[in-house]
C-alpha cells in the first residue's frame, strides 16, 4: 500500500472503484482486509483533524503504529493485558479504536468494551473528542459495500454498536467502580487511564471479564493504578512505548542535548516554550516523576517573591455595621486579619475586584477575601480568617467592597466559590441587596450569555482550567502578587490522582490567622480574581443604600462626620 498522501489517495480510489464493479471485486477486497488489518486502515479508514486545513484527511499509518496495531493483536489473540505509555498526540486511541473496529468486521462473537473517565468521553452525539464518534466517523466513511447490513435504529444505540453478520459488538461505559463486572468480553480499552480516580476498583471488576485489558494513557504521576500496572506489565514485556521521537514529524532534526542528554528537536523546542515544565513531563516525556512535581513552578514562585512581594502597609481590620454591612473604616490591629498594600492616604481611584475562597468557619482552614485593582492587575489587599461563619464573611466581604468604592462610586465586584460553604455566603449577601457580583459565563454556548446564578462553579475540570490560567497570569507577569503567604501557599500545589490539581494538607508553613490545616485558600481567591477580572468588560455602580437616619448606623456616621469637622477645624 503506498503511504505517501497523493499515492494513497489514488490507490484507494482505484480500489473503491474495483470494488464497486462486481460483488465478486467486492468480495475479495473484504477478504484482503480479512487478513490484514494494515490493509484495512490504509485503504479505508479516514482521521479527522480540525487542526489541518483539509480536516478529513486519510488515515495513513506510521511505521510505529503499524507495529503497535500488530502488537495490540497479538495480546487480545494471547489473551493478555497490555499497556500503551504514550506522549500527546500519538494517535494511540485512533489505533486501539480501529483495532477493534476490524476485528468487529471480520471476526465473529467478538465483543470489545470501551471505557473512559466520563460517559461523555465515551459516546456523546456530536463530539468528536468522544470515542464511539470516532467509531461512527471511520464507518459512515467506509464505502457501503463494505459495511455489513447495517440497521441504524437496531445496530447503533447509545453506547453500542452491533455487527449483525458478524454478531460482533462494541460496547462503552465510564470507569466507575463496578463497570463491566458480570460480563465478559474480548477486551476492554481503558482510555487515559492514569485520570480515573477509582483506578484500583477498575482494575478489580474488570480482571474477570476479560484476559485482554488495553491501558491507554500519558502518565499522570505514580499514585494511580496506571503506574502500578505499568510496573507489573514492564516485567512482562507487556507496555508499548509511543514515544514523541519516534514520530516522523516531531522528530525531524532530532538531536541530543549536550547538557541533560535529553532527546530534543526543532518541534519539541516549540512546545517548551508554550507549555509549563510539568506539561511537557507529562504530555512528552512519558516522565512519571516529572509528571507529579508541583503545579507551580518553584523557580517562578522565587522570582515573584524576590521581585514583587512586599510587607503590607498596614495590618489591620474592618469596622462596619453589622446588620447594614455599611463600612465605617479601617481599624489598626497588630497581626490583624486584614492586610493592605495601600496606605491610609493612597486614593482608591481604580476599579476592584474581590475574589472570596469560602470555608465553613470551624478553624480547619481559612475563609480568604484577596483584593486587586482592575487597573494594574495588582492585589492591594487580604483578608484570612480561620474562625468566621459563611453568613459572616458575606457581611465583611460586602462591607469591603463597599469601602473600596473607586472614584466614580462604583463598588468592588464580588466573585466567589459557589459550591459547598460558598452557596450560605452567597444567600448572604444578596440577601443584603448587594448586586455587584460575578455571574457565570455559559462558555459553550455561542451567545457567551451570562447564567442566572451569582458565583463560580467548581468542578475538576473547572478548577483545574481556573488554576492553570492564573498561573498563565502569573508567568507573563499580567497579575502582580504582593502577599508572602499567598504565594507560598503555591508551592503545595499538585497534580493528584485523576488529573486534579490539589493542595497538599501536608504543606507545615506556618500560618498567623491561626488555620489547623492549610488548604491552599488564598490560591484560589487569588485565582478567582484573575478570573473575574478578565471577565470584567463593564461595571455599573451600585445604588446608594437609604440608611435610616434613626438607626444606630445613621448616628454612627454622623459622629464621623462631626469628628472629622471638628478635626479640620
Amino acid at each position: 500500500m503506498p503511504k505517501t498522501l497523493e499515492q494513497n489517495l489514488e490507490f484507494r480510489r482505484q480500489i473503491i472503484i474495483e470494488g464497486s464493479k462486481s460483488r465478486d471485486n467486492a468480495r475479495q477486497i473484504w477478504c484482503a482486509c480479512a487478513r490484514d488489518p494494515l490493509f484495512f486502515i490504509n485503504t479505508f479508514a479516514w482521521a479527522y483533524d480540525p487542526r489541518q486545513a483539509a480536516t478529513v484527511v486519510p488515515f495513513i499509518t506510521w511505521d510505529f503504529q503499524d507495529w503497535a496495531i500488530c502488537r495490540l493483536n497479538q495480546s487480545i489473540e494471547q489473551g493478555r493485558d497490555i499497556l500503551i505509555e504514550k506522549s500527546r498526540d500519538m494517535g494511540a486511541s485512533w489505533i486501539c479504536l480501529l483495532t477493534f473496529l476490524w476485528r468487529w468486521h471480520f471476526r465473529d462473537m467478538q465483543s470489545f468494551m470501551v471505557l473512559s473517565r466520563k460517559e461523555d468521553l465515551v459516546d456523546k452525539t456530536g463530539d468528536p473528542d468522544c470515542l464511539f464518534w470516532k467509531l461512527d466517523f471511520i464507518i459512515k466513511n467506509e464505502p457501503k459495500w463494505m459495511l455489513p447490513s447495517f440497521d441504524a435504529e437496531t445496530d447503533r444505540n447509545k453506547l453500542m454498536i452491533v455487527n449483525s453478520e458478524t454478531g460482533s459488538t462494541i460496547t462503552g461505559d465510564s470507569t466507575t467502580g463496578d463497570v463491566a463486572r458480570g460480563g465478559r468480553k474480548t477486551a476492554i480499552l481503558l482510555d487515559e487511564f492514569a485520570s480515573v480516580e477509582e483506578g484500583e476498583s477498575v482494575l478489580n471488576a474488570t480482571a474477570d471479564a476479560t484476559d485482554c485489558r488495553v491501558f491507554n494513557s500519558t502518565p499522570k504521576g505514580t499514585a494511580n493504578a496506571f503506574y502500578s500496572q505499568r510496573q507489573k506489565l514492564m516485567e512482562q514485556r507487556q507496555v508499548m512505548r509511543l514515544h514523541w521521537s519516534i514520530h516522523p514529524t516531531k522528530a525531524a532534526n532530532i538531536y541530543n542535548d549536550p547538557e541533560t542528554g535529553k532527546l530534543r528537536s526543532p518541534w519539541y523546542d516549540k512546545q517548551c516554550k508554550r507549555r509549563h515544565p510539568m506539561e511537557i513531563a507529562q504530555e512528552l516525556d512519558i516522565d512519571y516523576l516529572g509528571s507529579e512535581y508541583t503545579f507551580f513552578d518553584a523557580r517562578m514562585i522565587d522570582e515573584i517573591q524576590k521581585n514583587y512581594v512586599r510587607d503590607p502597609a498596614r495590618s489591620c481590620d474592618l469596622e462596619f455595621d453589622k446588620d447594614s454591612a455599611e463600612p465605617v473604616g479601617f481599624v489598626d490591629v497588630e497581626h490583624g486579619p486584614l492586610k493592605l498594600w495601600i496606605g491610609p492616604d493612597d486614593k482608591r481611584e481604580d476599579g476592584y475586584i474581590i475574589g472570596c475562597d469560602i470555608a465553613t468557619g470551624t478553624g480547619a482552614s481559612n475563609s480568604c477575601l484577596s483584593i486587586c485593582s482592575l487597573k494594574t492587575n495588582e492585589k492591594v489587599a487580604e483578608f484570612a480568617t480561620p474562625r468566621m461563619r459563611p453568613d459572616q464573611v458575606a457581611r465583611y466581604a460586602v462591607a469591603l467592597a463597599r469601602m473600596f468604592r473607586n472614584k466614580d462610586g462604583v463598588s468592588a465586584l464580588l466573585i466567589w466559590e459557589a459550591n459547598g460553604p460558598g452557596r450560605s455566603f452567597g444567600d448572604q449577601v444578596i440577601q443584603l441587596g448587594y448586586r455587584h457580583v460575578y455571574y457565570r459565563t455559559r462558555e459553550q454556548a455561542l451567545s457567551k450569555k451570562t447564567s442566572d446564578v451569582p458565583g463560580w462553579f467548581s468542578t475538576v475540570e473547572s478548577k483545574n482550567a481556573l488554576l492553570s490560567e492564573y498561573r498563565r497570569a502569573l508567568i507573563d507577569k499580567q497579575f502582580i502578587n504582593r502577599s508572602y503567604y499567598a504565594t507560598e501557599e503555591m508551592r503545595a500545589y499538585v497534580y493528584r490522582p485523576g488529573g486534579v490539581v490539589a493542595h497538599s494538607s501536608s504543606f507545615a508553613k506556618s500560618d498567623p490567622t491561626g488555620a489547623r490545616d492549610n488548604h491552599g485558600d488564598r490560591v484560589i481567591a487569588d485565582a478567582l480574581c484573575w478570573h473575574g477580572m478578565r471577565s470584567t468588560d463593564v461595571v455599573e455602580k451600585e445604588p446608594e443604600r437609604e440608611i435610616d437616619p434613626t438607626s444606630f448606623m445613621a448616628r454612627r456616621l454622623e459622629r464621623e462626620r462631626e469628628q472629622k469637622a471638628v478635626s479640620s477645624y
